[in-house]
């Protein structure tokens, strides 16, 4: 049984868990001679459903969390000792194999199984296993080894096994929690202050996992980047000029050869985001002025969801549209007045991307002005202020981190743009000051570093993770600068 049944399983329980507590609870509330009940009834059914669901829950993450991984071990301590021996990434192909052909035996019917086990036992020939696993759909290319269908096979039973057993365990932790919650219901049971607990706790959970998830984030990505810095010198990353990695195939010699300059992906990163921002931040601030300040509701009521519109286009839908229609348009106007400009360029893909990020700016923005409070407005035209000189020295300022906010959130967006900047501008990484040129991006580059039938352990894949890293901390140094106007300018008006 797989653990999604199972889950959904113990939700039903918790619901008739529910309604089991709130009857046992009405029984003992309206019972002659009861005591006043701590609790309102609905905190009790809460409760009986939380006794009931808690335990097995944790047993069913734990098993979906370090079973696999206890499985994988297991069938990889019985492979033979030479494909133990292989390298890395000759056995992580074979484990994937491996685990493609036990995911494709769950589709097998018993008889079908049968005949598996039987190829597992020596006693049928790995072609019969194939073909019939190529009937359900399961392409394996060569016939596979004695010993990955061995594998394979031992993979899906102890699998099936510990899906089953997780499920035979966690029934009877719902039945053992059910059964005490109901002993423990009485009017005095202080059912509220538990159930908070639980939920306070399932809060600080949902935190911890956000907090721990960036920590594995920045971990993974910092140990691979040291990994790469121990094959390149970290001052011809940092300051190279020159972008030219020599790709090798998987299973080549893992060298050094080729130039990893970041100096042409991060000026191609911070140009393109330059040139997005100047179209996205006058447009979108402008706009959001005019909607909150100027605008009738009737006109901000179908103005700014036809703004947020933009925000809901796909990424690749703007890469088609300056590919095809709006950097030829920019190159044949360019022609017309005598100047050079390359369809794919940075003057393309910026005036897109700033299209695409007007709403992030336009409509947080918008908000935000309009939640500055009335009576700031109202002061200044008790002393006579106009109402463009009150949006300029009191609206304005008083709103002016949250715009910092929104701006940055803008820019984030564009520096994480992908899509747009392969189609619009291209995947030469130039270092230029000429906007009518052709340049990359960072993101661009790691997305192309790691596609492929690359070794992974090599610094051509392994820059990426340097790229990802340098990325991180441009991101973190705007969001602390952020940070810092916020801070400033909100004691000023508090």
């Amino acid at each position: 049984m797989a653990p999604s049944y199972v889950v959904a399983g113990l939700l039903c329980a918790a619901m008739l868990a529910y309604f089991a507590g709130l009857a046992r609870a009405r029984s003992f509330v309206i019972a002659p001679g009861a005591a006043r009940a701590h609790s309102r009834t609905g905190y009790h059914g809460s409760y009986l459903a939380l006794m009931t669901v808690l335990l097995p829950l944790l047993a069913v993450v734990l098993w979906s969390a370090f079973g696999p991984r206890v499985i994988v071990a297991a069938v990889e301590r019985d492979l033979p000792a030479k494909v133990r021996s292989l390298p890395a990434a000759e056995k992580d192909f074979i484990l994937s194999r491996i685990s493609s052909i036990a995911g494709g035996l769950s589709k097998l019917s018993s008889e079908e199984q049968q005949v598996i086990r039987k190829v597992r036992l020596g006693f049928a020939s790995p072609d019969t296993a194939q073909t019939l696993l190529q009937s359900k759909g399961i392409a394996l290319g060569a016939a596979p080894e004695p010993y990955v269908i061995a594998a394979a096979y031992d993979k899906a039973a102890m699998t099936s096994t510990g899906n089953w057993a997780t499920a035979a365990l966690a029934a009877a932790l719902a039945a053992l929690g059910f059964g005490y919650g109901l002993y423990r219901m009485r009017p005095e049971l202080r059912a509220r202050n538990l159930v908070e607990r639980a939920l306070l706790g399932c809060l600080m959970a949902a935190s911890g996992v956000a907090i721990l998830t960036t920590l594995g984030i920045i971990v993974s990505v910092l140990f691979e980047s040291i990994h790469f810095f121990q094959k390149v010198p970290p001052a011809g990353f940092f300051f190279g000029t020159v972008w030219d990695p020599r790709f090798e195939a998987a299973g080549a010699a893992a060298t050094s050869s080729g130039q990893f300059g970041l100096l042409p992906l991060l000026w191609g990163t911070l140009f393109i985001s330059f040139v997005a921002l100047s179209v996205a931040v006058p447009i979108g601030l402008l706009s959001a002025l005019y909607m909150s300040e100027y605008a009738s509701p009737g006109f901000r009521n179908v103005a700014k969801p036809l703004i947020e519109i933009l925000a809901g286009i796909p990424t690749i839908v703007y890469g088609f549209f300056a590919l095809i229609t709006f950097g030829p348009m920019i190159r044949d106007l360019g022609a017309s007045v005598g100047l050079n400009i390359a369809a794919s360029s940075v003057l393309t893909a910026g005036i897109v991307m700033g299209i695409m990020i007007i709403p992030y700016v336009s409509s947080l923005s918008d908000d935000i002005i309009t939640a500055v409070p009335q009576s700031l407005r109202d002061g200044a035209y008790a002393l006579g202020a106009t109402k463009s000189e009150t949006i300029k020295q009191v609206v304005f300022p008083a709103a002016l981190p949250g715009i910092v906010g929104a701006i940055l959130l803008a820019a984030s967006r564009a520096i994480g743009e992908t899509m747009i900047v392969v189609l619009a501008a291209g995947i030469a990484a130039n270092l230029t000051i000429n906007p009518f040129e052709s340049v990359t991006t960072m993101t661009v580059k790691i997305v192309s570093q790691l596609t492929g039938d690359l070794e992974f352990t090599s610094p051509q894949t392994l820059v990426a993770f340097a790229l990802g890293l340098s990325l991180f901390v441009i991101t973190l140094l705007l969001n602390i600068y952020a940070l810092y106007i916020v801070r400033k300018y909100r004691e000023q008006y508090e």
